[in-house]
């Protein structure tokens, strides 16, 4: 009776330490959540029609891979002439840094020579008009001698001593030598009359010829030339700008992935900045789940294991990338071991393999080993 009771002491005292251990003990954090992975909307920035599609749903592209080729319209018309633009305006620029060629620089020369050496010639016109006055002087002692003779004429026919004919001969005379006195006269007062005008009208336009020589000797104006380099920088930004535009016609693929939808056909319009193709980006696959605040002993870039119900048996190497630093409300549809009224922390796990076995949308149950 005695060893009876004692073995059942025993026996008791071996389960509860059995139960005691049992509780101690714990096991590695077990979350579960879902594989997702970046969804890539590609698109183009210009839109059109659709002139050809080149990859169908499941394919894998390339990175730079042609995807879809859109109509130019008239996109090609406008570089072109965003082209000539800019080399119209480089041609320009080049004309002001280069300046005035030599040729059209001797030829103000010339001309500046040419309107000096007719003002020149107005400031001799004091010999004209010591000339002028000399023929004045002599056209004035001409006609003091018509009128002697005359007068000398005249007394001898009122005496019969000279006929009609000498009568006539010296009044002509006389005549001649008045309406001579008298174009003198006007030539001399006609030089010194026009002289001031004339001397100050060529000395405007020998200053308008040496102002002429200087601009093409010394070249353009810096704001012109400065003006010209903007005109060039503006036509380059313009032909750049349609040259993108024209990039934007070809639909490629921003990474390597494989197409996850397209719903496109030649003929059919796609808007600009819509998404036209769908892909997944190969080789980034991870899964979202929410630790426990009483499991919260890890850092990013520890190293877990990944399982799903899709590869039983088999096991997949992720770590850390993220634990977020606000705690939230475990969401219904994840499942812990803990209960769910705790508070948990978001934690992203990038899968380092499988990812050409995985598929996002898979449960998927990320095991952290204990530190």
């Amino acid at each position: 009776m005695i060893k009876r009771i004692g073995a059942i002491v025993v026996v008791g005292l071996l389960l509860l330490a059995g139960l005691v251990y049992s509780q101690q003990r714990t096991g590695p954090l077990k979350v579960s959540g879902f594989v997702e992975s970046d969804e890539i909307r590609v698109g183009s920035r210009v839109g059109g029609r659709v002139k050809a599609v080149l990859i169908e749903e499941g394919d894998e592209a390339r990175p730079g891979q042609p995807l879809v080729e859109l109509e130019p319209f008239q996109l090609l018309e406008q570089l072109a002439q965003a082209r000539a633009e800019l080399a119209q305006a480089e041609a320009d620029a080049n004309r002001y840094e280069a300046g005035y060629l030599p040729e059209e620089i001797e030829q103000s020369q010339a001309r500046l020579d040419q309107w000096v050496a007719s003002r020149d010639r107005l400031a001799d016109r004091e010999e004209d008009i010591a000339s002028a006055q000399a023929n004045l002087e002599l056209a004035q002692a001409q006609l003091q001698l018509a009128k002697l003779k005359y007068d000398r004429t005249e007394a001898l026919f009122g005496r019969n001593s000279a006929s009609q004919q000498d009568m006539d001969q010296v009044n002509s005379e006389l005549r001649v030598a008045r309406a001579t006195e008298r174009v003198r006269q006007e030539e001399l007062g006609k030089l010194k009359r026009s002289r001031p005008s004339d001397i100050k009208e060529a000395e405007a336009r020998v200053e308008e010829a040496r102002q002429e020589w200087l601009l093409r000797k010394n070249g353009y104006r810096q704001e012109d030339r400065a003006r010209a380099q903007a005109a060039v920088a503006a036509a380059r930004a313009a032909v750049a700008a349609f040259e993108k535009q024209v990039e934007e016609l070809t639909i490629r693929a921003p990474v390597a992935g494989s197409i996850e939808a397209v719903d496109l056909r030649p003929g059919d319009l796609v808007g600009a900045n819509t998404a036209a193709v769908s892909m997944i980006e190969r080789g980034r696959l991870w899964i979202r789940s929410y630790v426990p605040e009483s499991h919260l002993n890890i850092q990013v870039g520890n190293q877990v294991i990944v399982t799903t119900d899709s590869f039983p048996g088999r096991t997949f190497k992720a770590h850390i990338t993220y634990i977020s630093r606000q705690a939230e409300f475990t969401p219904g549809n994840v499942q812990t071991p803990e209960e769910r009224s705790k508070q948990v922390f978001r934690v992203k796990v990038l899968l380092d393999e499988g990812h050409d076995l995985l598929r996002p949308g898979m449960v998927g149950d990320v095991i952290f080993e204990t530190p």
